[in-house]
């Protein structure tokens, strides 16, 4: 799909097919997307680790569950657990000296690697790992850039995909998780059990509630040009708006043929 195809595309799937098995190739696309985020400092804010439903037992499927997380874990057929690396400031002057001799920050921009050593190191590195805010902050917004390359990722591949909370007590002793990783998100990832509308896009308010322009002294709600409102309907970025007429006969379609309540 074109990009704006995918954005329009993506949705919070909560159907999966929980017989059909996801390929890995396409579980290494969605992690090369999160590998090709932006990211301040070029560091590594995520970590994740991907597992196969059906290679967990019952009681560590069970030990996931929270109140907004419980039947998904039983039809998605992989999870990709998400989490913040806490130690993702370590070799940062190694890596930003890195950028400077590949072209990347450039003198023109007063980037050196003395500027790296007698600036940076102080001014910024030195503040981030000694602020415990600023380091979990910095953390998740760099790290939500990763996952979120990852979902479109997973809607351009033909799956479907959600986020949801996790309990990840029981699954850190398992798997020996890391300290310093902190959780952030369970993806889970299936093929779609009907089509990709999934009832159709999900409401947002109008730009203008969100988004704003300064001029003169003031902020004022951004005014949407109808012409390129109708472009990004053209292009797919913009669909038909849930709930599509056929979607509650559909869910309890869904729910028949997997013997759960209607």
């Amino acid at each position: 799909m074109e990009f704006k195809e995918v954005v329009g595309t993506r949705r919070s799937m909560r159907f999966f097919a929980p017989y059909r098995q996801v390929e890995p190739e396409k579980i290494q696309v969605i992690l090369e997307a999160a590998n090709r985020s932006s990211r301040s400092m070029n560091a590594d804010y995520v970590k994740a680790v991907v597992v196969n439903r059906d290679d967990l037992t019952p009681e560590m499927r069970d030990s996931l569950r929270n109140p907004t997380t419980s039947l998904d874990l039983d039809l998605a057929p992989v999870y990709i657990m998400w989490f913040i690396n806490l130690k993702y400031a370590d070799g940062t002057k190694e890596r930003l000296k890195e950028q400077i001799d590949h072209g990347i920050l450039a003198a023109s921009h007063g980037w050196s690697h003395a500027y790296v050593d007698e600036v940076i190191q102080k001014t910024v590195i030195e503040k981030i790992t000694g602020d415990d805010f600023r380091l979990n902050w910095m953390g998740a917004i760099e790290a939500g850039q990763a996952i979120a390359n990852s979902l479109l990722a997973a809607y351009d591949e033909g799956l479907g995909a959600c986020l949801h909370n996790f309990t990840d007590t029981e699954v850190r002793k398992m798997m020996n998780i890391p300290d310093h990783w902190r959780r952030a998100w369970l993806m889970l990832v299936g093929y779609p059990l009907g089509d990709k509308a999934d009832g159709g896009q999900r409401p947002r308010r109008p730009l203008s509630e969100n988004f704003f322009t300064f001029k003169g002294d003031q902020l004022e709600p951004l005014q949407e040009d109808p012409a390129v409102t109708q472009r990004l309907r053209e292009t797919r970025m913009i669909q038909e708006p849930s709930p599509l007429p056929y979607r509650h006969k559909e869910i309890r379609g869904f729910a028949r043929m997997l013997g759960l309540p209607e």
